[in-house]
């Protein structure tokens, strides 16, 4: 925790730059497990790295996995659970994730088209919700930032919720979006990358700089 800000350094793939992430601070390490996804990480690979990875919270990050899939995931000892999924997927599908792996460590992120909210009947299976920036092709990983005000709408009004800000945050725009937002969880991913999958170090330590001073200056 920096300042009281909680950050997860997502779409990990290689020891160097999770140690990296740990020194810069990081409260949580993200492992994508979706193969469409460039920072695709396989869970074997996660598993031979397990004993040498940081002691930091690890989040499995997926999309629209199955009950099996996550059990897999929970074995290989991941802490929590990121799912992506369709906003109008079907609420059995959620309640299945959640009965899996507890709600207390699940990580709801439903694309959300512009013009809708995080449906009511998604609240009482998790304790996370984080808001990605919408596209229509993807889950997450666009580069592009997303609508602040929107997050925190929904932070105020759903305040027994933790809300976590992803979208396009790096360390030009992190105070703003802080600000913007009322965010208290942020995921930083390709915002402090030189390729996918590959950190910038030098730009992950300006983004812990940046929110450094951003929280110095309110």
């Amino acid at each position: 925790m920096i300042d009281g800000i909680r950050i997860k350094v997502c779409g990990l793939t290689s020891l160097v730059d999770a140690e990296f992430a740990d020194r810069c601070g990081a409260d949580y390490l993200g492992f994508i497990l979706y193969p469409k996804s460039p920072r695709f990480v396989a869970l074997e690979t996660i598993r031979a790295m397990a004993k040498h990875l940081p002691d930091r919270k690890k989040v499995a990050v997926s999309v629209e996995p199955t009950a099996a899939e996550l059990m897999e995931m929970k074995a290989a000892g991941f802490d929590f659970f990121q799912v992506h999924f369709k906003h109008d997927l079907a609420l059995e599908a959620v309640a299945a994730w959640s009965a899996t792996v507890g709600a207390d460590k699940l990580w709801l992120a439903p694309k959300l088209p512009p013009a809708a909210d995080v449906p009511p009947a998604l609240l009482p299976f998790a304790k996370f919700f984080l808001l990605d920036t919408f596209h229509a092709e993807k889950f997450g990983g666009t580069g592009l930032t997303g609508d602040w005000a929107k997050f925190s709408r929904h932070q105020q009004s759903h305040a027994d919720k933790t809300w976590i800000l992803s979208g396009g945050l790096n360390p030009d725009n992190i105070g703003e979006a802080l600000r913007a937002s009322g965010a208290r969880w942020v995921d930083v991913n390709s915002g402090v990358e030189s390729a996918p999958g590959v950190k910038d170090h030098a730009k992950l330590k300006a983004f812990v700089v940046a929110l450094h001073r951003s929280q110095g200056s309110r």
